[in-house]
């Protein structure tokens, strides 16, 4: 075996690694989770997602799921990404206020019993920061799934607020296992709903 099928072997030995560390570090907060996101879905909340960077394709392919299905035909769910926007979001930026990218919209969408969803691949930023506390002055309850444990975020998080948080890992160990743990998230929302 040459040295870059060498290396290629490695790579996909350390997500295995990784993927089985995850099944049973994460698993028993996933649940909790997937129940949060069905309980604003059943009380006619939406739910609102925002991430960073690539992480923001993992939030778009959240509400892809919801707004149209994942498995199993069903109705749709309300779910919004508020990084898919780009027009609003440059010109949030363009005015200096980066920090204010998402946390000026929750405050202009979000009701009491609708649910941020925040996705983070690569540390807590502080517009991130800003979109929770933008949430909880909201009244609406905050989930979180990150690539890292015990960060900023994790301070901010009210009793009711859900962390789903891997061990440290860099974005590109991290966002497989987001990827996972957000189709399981889904899939349990579906199974919770539909049945199935």
């Amino acid at each position: 075996m040459d040295t870059t099928e060498q290396q290629i072997s490695q790579w996909f030995a350390t997500h295995m690694e990784h993927t089985a560390q995850a099944a049973t570090t994460v698993a028993p907060q996933i649940e909790p989770a997937a129940d949060a996101f069905v309980s604003t879905l059943l009380q006619d909340g939406k739910l609102i997602t925002c991430a960073n960077g690539n992480a923001n394709i993992l939030a778009q392919y959240f509400c892809t799921a919801l707004l149209n299905r994942l498995e199993q035909d069903r109705p749709a769910l309300p779910a919004i990404n508020l990084g898919a926007d780009a027009t609003t979001y440059s010109a949030i930026c363009r005015d200096n206020r980066f920090n204010d990218t998402f946390s000026r919209q929750v405050r202009a969408i979000g009701k009491p019993g609708d649910l941020l969803f925040v996705v983070v691949d690569d540390g807590h930023k502080a517009n991130l920061i800003q979109a929770i506390q933008a949430a909880h002055d909201r009244e609406m309850q905050v989930v979180v799934l990150s690539a890292r444990e015990k960060s900023d975020i994790t301070s901010l998080l009210h009793p009711e607020d859900h962390e789903i948080a891997l061990n440290n890992l860099d974005p590109a160990e991290a966002t497989p296992l987001l990827l996972m743990i957000i189709n399981t998230l889904c899939r349990l929302v579906d199974a919770k709903l539909f049945g199935g």
